[in-house]
């Protein structure tokens, strides 16, 4: 009897450590899930209002971004999300430099993957703007519970290293670093080189008690940095401002994936993650292009907005980039235009003034006389010249007769 229970009591111990390697985040580091991780919340509307500002159904018409590899560079992504379901890869883990990224405690990632490639379904108002695409998870900062972690330029580096290695074609940057970083500096490069753009968020630091620092990669002119939106189209009091702004994109109360289920989120990393997936529907339908032209085709679709530094060329437009076109590469020769007005002072314009009226001037002057020829040589072809008039004729008037002869006057008396 003893022997028996010792028997099960082993097998229940070796199945309880089966279980803990084989579940997600048991093992290598990653943690386990819990209360303490983010799960999946209630939303306060019914409706994912980026869905109409964005018109993802109208541009899904077009392209959905199926074939298409975007990286996440974030907290990872959980792979058993119902509307993720078999399009996350393992992906790879740049902070501990070993294992898979497919978990995600914090949540950051997984959000980011729902406004990206999250999969229409029944009862949920989310649905990614390029929800064919493929997600590949890069871990660059610890997964922990509190989501307090902050990037470091090596750890983004390593990481875009490891999204080029493993064919993404398009990077998305959540979390950026506040520190330059040789390192970073070259993997960028190296991503810009091959074609592959990064699109980096500009971080959540934008707030008057914040000291709006200058953030990695978005600062790099070869990548396209991203502040965040509201419905309204007014900037995220978070998001932070200056002339690495790119485009804007949708960032406050946005219906998104997290943990199984689905949750409310704020942040510029999701504004990054919306422009992420417009690169992927672009590189669906018009295949790899250069960098800067993609980003030309993005900026110059853009839907305008509130003129500033937070704002940069306004909010991203995938259906007018989609359907746009860029201009051709080479140069081409411009038509001739006249020189510039110059500046009106006082005696320019005075001078203006004479020269306006004297030419008002003569052209009455030469009218006039245009119209006094005309009429000449009309008035020739009639036989009609210009004299005085002759002088009346004379006739001799005749002599006035006499008073008459009274021929039968009668004799008066003797």
């Amino acid at each position: 009897m003893l022997v028996t229970l010792a028997r099960r009591g082993m097998a229940a111990t070796l199945t309880a450590a089966l279980l803990l390697v084989a579940a997600p985040g048991g093992f290598g580091g990653a943690p386990a899930w819990g209360a303490e991780c983010a799960q999946a919340d209630r939303l306060t509307s019914g409706t994912a209002w980026p869905r109409d500002m964005l018109a993802i159904d109208a541009v899904t018409r077009f392209t959905r971004g199926g074939g298409v590899l975007v990286a996440v560079l974030s907290t990872g992504v959980r792979a058993d999300n119902p509307q993720l379901a078999g399009r996350v890869l393992a992906g790879a883990d740049a902070v501990a430099g070993r294992g898979t990224a497919n978990t995600d405690c914090t949540g950051t990632g997984t959000r980011v993957a729902g406004v990206i490639a999250a999969e229409p379904a029944d009862r949920s108002p989310v649905v990614g703007l390029a929800y064919r695409a493929t997600v590949l998870p890069i871990r660059v900062l610890p997964d922990d519970s509190s989501g307090q972690g902050v990037a470091t330029p090596g750890a983004i580096g390593r990481g875009i290293e490891l999204a080029l290695r493993n064919g993404a074609q398009v990077i998305v940057v959540a979390n950026p670093a506040y520190q330059d970083g040789q390192r970073l500096r070259a993997a960028v490069a190296a991503a810009t080189a091959r074609d592959v753009p990064v699109i980096a968020a500009a971080g959540d630091l934008g707030s008057a008690q914040d000291d709006n620092p200058t953030p990695y990669p978005a600062a790099y002119p070869d990548v396209i940095g991203v502040g965040a939106v509201g419905q309204d189209g007014q900037i995220y009091p978070k998001s932070q401002h200056g002339d690495y702004v790119d485009l804007v994109a949708p960032g406050v109360a946005v219906p998104t994936l997290q943990g199984r289920g689905l949750a409310e989120a704020d942040g510029t990393a999701l504004a990054a993650g919306y422009v992420g997936a417009a690169a992927a529907l672009i590189r669906n339908r018009s295949g790899k292009m250069p960098v800067a032209d993609l980003t030309r085709l993005l900026t110059a679709s853009a839907s305008p907005a509130v003129a500033g530094d937070a704002f940069g060329a306004g909010v991203v437009n995938p259906y007018a980039a989609v359907t746009g076109k860029i201009t051709a590469k080479q140069a081409r020769a411009l038509p001739a235009v006249s020189a510039p007005a110059a500046e009106r002072t006082g005696a320019e314009q005075r001078r203006r003034t004479a020269a306006y009226t004297g030419a008002i001037i003569a052209a009455i002057a030469v009218a006039a006389v245009l119209m006094v020829t005309a009429a000449i040589r009309r008035s020739r072809r009639q036989h009609w010249r210009p004299a005085t008039a002759p002088p009346l004729p004379e006739y001799d008037e005749p002599i006035e007769p006499g008073p008459p002869v009274m021929l039968l006057e009668q004799p008066g008396p003797n």
